[in-house]
């Protein structure tokens, strides 16, 4: 894959969903779509808004192995990075992923206790175009 982090970038950016994975207490994978990441620092850290009382962050705090996928539909090509998840209830994280609108899901605003922040960091990935699947190490991409 040439331009590794641009053209995963790229996929990530297009992509109007973001799937999200954690592990259960059985041990088994779960997966939940959410909207794509409110930030991202290259392709090694995103983060997301949820709900604190949520499934998914009750997951997370137990076992904060996780992983993400995004997907180009158009030229059916996608990548999965595999990571951890940490919830955020801080207020400084809180406020600068906070957006107008945002009202609708947290009804107290950027104090709501039921509003958290997901921050997923990735160590490797699996990139899927033209047939064909290569795995890397996030820190080892230019």
């Amino acid at each position: 894959m040439r331009d590794s982090v641009k053209t995963i970038g790229g996929i990530i950016d297009k992509s109007g969903t973001a799937m999200i994975g954690s592990v259960d207490g059985e041990g088994f994978p779960n997966m939940k779509a959410m909207l794509p990441p409110r930030k991202r620092e290259g392709i090694s850290e995103f983060y997301f808004t949820t709900n604190t009382s949520s499934m998914r962050v009750k997951q997370y705090l137990e076992n904060p192995k996780a992983s993400i996928y995004f997907y180009d539909k158009r030229f059916y090509r996608g990548v999965m990075l595999k990571g951890t998840m940490e919830v955020l209830t801080d207020s400084k994280s809180k406020e600068e992923i906070w957006r107008e609108g945002d009202e609708i899901y947290y009804p107290l605003g950027v104090t709501d206790s039921d509003y958290c922040v997901l921050k997923f960091t990735a160590q490797s990935g699996r990139y899927y175009s033209n047939f064909r699947s290569e795995d890397f190490l996030v820190n080892n991409l230019k």
